[in-house]
């Protein structure tokens, strides 16, 4: 996958593999000791019912999609579901 810069995903809208437009990217947060990557914040859409989805969310309701789940990153942030 080619490098892709933070400040070009922010606000990205974030679908699963499945065609589901899950919502839209509002942070990636990283293990400090080693600098990986671990998941992306995404704010779930009004419409979307977070209890369908199988991904944990955080204090704020936002999904906590796992990296290791992205598919691609082009129009959107394509995510396995």
């Amino acid at each position: 996958m080619a490098d892709i810069l933070a400040e070009n995903l922010s606000g990205k809208a974030v679908m699963g593999t499945d065609g589901t437009e899950l919502g839209d990217l509002y942070n990636i947060t990283m293990d400090l000791k080693s600098g990986r990557l671990e998941h992306l914040l995404v704010s779930p859409h009004e419409q979307l019912d977070v209890r369908q989805v199988s991904f944990d969310t955080d204090d704020r309701g936002r999904l906590r999609v796992p990296v290791s789940t992205v598919q691609a990153v082009k129009d959107y942030i394509v995510v396995q579901r």
